[in-house]
């Protein structure tokens, strides 16, 4: 039972304080065996003294399970507690029983909250931040720590970080939430940005100086903390707002009058900005990856926004979900809420659309009730919403856009290779980065083998950098883009990155010889980064130039070289029967004839744009 305590008569403004532990003793046995109902007054005298104590609150343990109940008989057993808020501002009870906090809410679901694929993040903010104040503070007091401040949910856009925000305070029995997005705190009048900080802390300021470590939790979150907590010195305005909108929240996270009911949950995609000072223990002490959820988590969004149109009937009840799930790899919780979107504006088009709008003609309500998503809605809505971190197929395509001809053992012997590759980097955790170098003559189908390889790995995050995407930019540009893409594929649980051209991509020309450093240097870096924890990155790249590479460096941060091999005269006549260019009795000729008029120059068995012209001029000749 939670009691709150007043006088019967109060004289005076003096403060009593009362033993709450013999309080607490002293109405389970008097009133022992008497029924007690929430809002009951009853009288007591104790130590001389007549007080009115009001039960506010009843539980009943239930066998490990909490019931409330209006009404209950006390027993000398009964655990008394005290609501100091509610009683009398001059009566202090001391050494009584502390309820732990109730900081969550019963009925907690996150699925309900409209939160998915976030289980393992909530358990890891749960263990961090939220576990030491579900305990009374005399026992944390007792273990001697101190209460996590801050938490830092940092990751790609669209993952959910944001929207956890939005539901943090339908979690929690907490004061509701301040949330603050970033650029609002900046203001141009001198002193006013800094003026901003600490008023959001005003408010748990004067809740700690009245109820110590028994004020509620007041939690701040700051949306895009990357705009106010920049790395200090890092501005280029002259005014230096930035860097003391840093110094106002170490001093009130950290400082000298820090306070310890707060939490700042601070969200950002670029944690490299945020200034170091913050991200040290005591601050934002706790750093949670909000990555792109697995395929049981797209599983449960999927059914959180799908769920409404299956209760309602508004969608077939055959559309198989958990494939869905494992169709969309890379998404991200926001693509995916695009994706359901996609599908629906398919079943909306097919009762109201431009050609009906044109033609005049109205559509009843009754036909608009009639929408239904189907199977069919869904797989053109995966043609048409793409996931940011997900396979540049038009890139890929591309490079095999002539196909790939199997030519004989020396064909077969190169993609097993490249296949084994594949295989032990997404089978081995001994082996999460590998990098496989490519090399031949030109024109050997190094590329459209290194498209191919990724194509079928099954590889979720697969990314090209070729030379067109860096043409026209400066060297900090091509570097940045650079390592923006290795940043991403480190994002995914497995992921190919495949430099097509590695002589084009360092600018090298053999006169002088001229090449881009910075770009070298980036890639020398990148190749030899190891992915965090449970995540591979599988690097190919293809060459020209294995001597130059070599000069470079660059050829030892592979882990393999693979030689892609020219092609014979039996070779070419094979790719003649599969091309179909020749009559049979002719290929054996025209290959001979192939091969001593071209000299050196090679056939690429994947890129047969040059071989088609050739064969067409032959066939001419």
């Amino acid at each position: 039972m939670t009691w709150r305590v007043d006088f019967v008569s109060q004289k005076g403004k003096r403060k009593f304080t009362l033993d709450g532990a013999l309080l607490a003793k002293t109405i389970a046995e008097k009133y022992a065996d008497h029924v007690i109902g929430v809002d009951q007054n009853v009288i007591i005298d104790f130590t001389g003294t007549k007080y009115i104590i009001s039960c506010s609150g009843i539980e009943m343990d239930m066998g490990g399970d909490i019931k409330t109940t209006q009404l209950g008989m006390l027993a000398p057993a009964t655990t008394c507690y005290f609501d100091e808020k509610m009683s009398n501002q001059y009566i202090i009870i001391e050494g009584a029983p502390k309820k732990p906090p109730e900081l969550f809410k019963k009925e907690m679901n996150l699925s309900k909250l409209g939160i998915g694929g976030l289980d393992d993040e909530f358990s890891e903010v749960f263990r961090r931040a939220f576990s030491t104040r579900m305990f009374p503070a005399a026992v944390i007091e007792r273990m001697g720590i101190k209460h996590v401040k801050g938490v830092l949910l940092y990751g790609p856009p669209g993952t959910g970080k944001t929207l956890i925000a939005r539901k943090i305070g339908e979690m929690l029995n907490a004061k509701e939430p301040k949330i603050v997005n970033g650029p609002e705190i900046l203001n141009k009048f001198v002193g006013e940005s800094e003026a901003k900080i600490r008023e959001l802390f005003a408010d748990a300021d004067a809740d700690m100086a009245e109820h110590g470590d028994d004020s509620e939790l007041h939690i701040i979150i700051f949306d895009e903390i990357d705009a106010i907590c920049k790395q200090r010195g890092s501005g280029k305005d002259g005014t230096g707002v930035g860097d003391t909108v840093v110094n106002q929240m170490l001093s009130k996270m950290d400082g000298v009058t820090a306070i310890n009911n707060i939490l700042i949950v601070g969200m950002t995609n670029r944690k490299d900005m945020i200034d170091s000072a913050l991200l040290r223990p005591g601050r934002f002490e706790v750093h949670i990856e909000i990555g792109l959820p697995d395929e049981k988590g797209r599983h449960q969004i999927l059914n959180i926004h799908t769920s409404k149109m299956l209760e309602n009937g508004l969608m077939d009840a055959d559309i198989d979900i958990l494939a869905l799930a494992a169709a969309t790899k890379n998404y991200s919780g926001a693509e995916i809420e695009g994706l359901v979107k996609s599908a629906c504006s398919y079943a909306l088009d097919r009762k109201v659309n431009l050609d009906l709008v044109q033609s005049g003609k109205r559509v009843t309500t009754e036909d608009m009730m009639e929408v239904c998503v189907t199977q069919a809605d869904f797989e053109r809505a995966l043609d048409e919403v793409r996931p940011a971190f997900g396979s540049e197929s038009d890139a890929l395509n591309d490079a095999t856009r002539l196909g790939i001809l199997d030519y004989g053992p020396k064909f077969q012997e190169v993609l097993s290779t490249g296949k084994l590759f594949v295989e032990q980097v997404a089978s081995s955790d001994k082996t999460p980065l590998m990098g496989v170098l490519l090399e031949g003559d030109r024109d050997t189908g190094k590329s459209a083998l290194a498209a191919h390889l990724a194509q079928v790995s099954g590889y979720p995050f697969i990314k090209m950098i070729t030379a067109d995407m860096l043409l026209g930019y400066p060297s900090n540009r091509k570097c940045d883009m650079i390592t923006r893409v290795f940043e991403d594929a480190h994002k995914s649980p497995r992921s190919i990155v495949i430099l097509d051209g590695l002589e084009r991509l360092l600018e090298y020309v053999p006169i002088g010889p001229r090449f881009n450093n910075e770009v070298l240097q980036t890639l020398l870096v990148l190749l030899k980064k190891v992915p965090p924890k449970q995540r591979k990155l599988l690097v190919f790249a293809s060459t020209s130039s294995l001597d130059i590479l070599d000069s470079m460096g660059l050829a030892a941060a592979f882990s393999v070289t693979v030689r892609v091999p020219t092609l014979g005269t039996e070779e070419i006549c094979e790719v003649f029967k599969q091309v179909g260019c020749f009559v049979a009795s002719d290929i054996e000729a025209c290959a001979n004839i192939f091969t001593e008029g071209i000299g050196k120059q090679s056939l690429a068995y994947g890129h047969l744009i040059r071989s088609h012209c050739l064969c067409t001029a032959l066939r001419h000749a």
